[in-house]
């Protein structure tokens, strides 16, 4: 199953892909008589994204296919996929040059973690404001992780049954001040409009291995940085294992999981994210 976040003026609504186009949960709700959350965070958090997913694939598809209306892939508009998640961890330096052959950890290695604040968030087609106290700052492409359960505490066989999806991000770091000293990469980091999120989430069973997918960071249409999720150091399932063993994470809960690299945005650019089977994240960049 694929989501994600429609804009009718002011209004966010969830909304289903079906072949003929997007079809909110309103109108699943309506048609087929259901009570859906009719936003991707509720869904998150009320545990049913399960339910859904296994309806629309068992049956879901066919008939929402012949009996509802769907929003024309032309006339849509993206959202952020849902707000106020609990938490959102990001991992740096996460992977190996792609001439370098796929390779586990180092023994001892562990990554390198931050975390981002909700209001960092915003959704495709918004503008990333760069802020007056940067002089540079820089747009990575990365997979986030949505957590799905409550998770603690599990292993990395484990880690894909409490995983909901996954997303295209863009992070933004004020990179001066990240290096003026490495213990300012937290407020580096954090700055207002310093996250987009979309515009699908894409559930588990929806990508057939989430190895092999290729990650793009892409200014102004052009690809600046590429590589393969198997050339991470850590890789997703075991980035939910490791994060588990810290913390529990809840539904909703993003993960980072690191970018091929970043590129130097300005006022005038568009930043983008490409993920290979997803649409692309696009954000324009503004001045503060």
């Amino acid at each position: 199953m694929i989501l994600a976040t429609l804009c009718d003026g002011e209004l966010e609504e969830a909304a289903v892909q079906a072949p003929h186009g997007w079809i909110k949960l309103s109108r699943i709700n309506e048609a087929f008589e259901a009570n859906w959350p009719l936003q991707i965070g509720e869904l998150i958090a009320s545990g049913r994204w399960e339910a859904l997913s296994s309806w629309y694939k068992e049956e879901g598809e066919a008939r929402l296919l012949l009996e509802v209306e769907a929003v024309p892939e032309t006339e849509v508009a993206f959202g952020l996929l849902y707000r106020n998640p609990r938490k959102i961890w990001g991992i740096g330096m996460n992977y190996r040059p792609s001439g370098e052959p796929p390779a586990p950890p180092d023994p001892g290695e562990e990554p390198v973690s931050f975390m981002k604040p909700d209001t960092t968030l915003i959704g495709p087609g918004e503008p990333v404001r760069l802020p007056r106290q940067a002089e540079r700052v820089t747009a990575e492409a990365e997979l986030a992780i949505v957590i799905g359960k409550v998770c603690r505490n599990v292993s990395e066989e484990e880690a894909p049954d409490y995983v909901a999806g996954f997303a295209t991000a863009l992070d933004m770091t004020a990179a001066d001040i990240h290096e003026m000293n490495p213990r300012y990469l937290t407020r580096a980091k954090s700055f207002d409009t310093f996250l987009s999120i979309g515009p699908q989430l894409l559930t588990v069973g929806e990508i057939e291995d989430v190895h092999k997918l290729e990650i793009s960071t892409v200014l102004n249409g052009t690809e600046v940085h590429r590589n393969t999720v198997s050339q991470m150091r850590f890789r997703p399932w075991w980035i939910v294992a490791f994060h588990s063993r810290v913390m529990t994470l809840l539904p909703g809960d993003i993960i980072l999981t690191g970018t091929p690299g970043p590129v130097i945005i300005r006022a005038g650019d568009e930043a983008q994210g490409w993920i290979e089977g997803f649409l692309p994240l696009i954000n324009p960049v503004a001045a503060d």
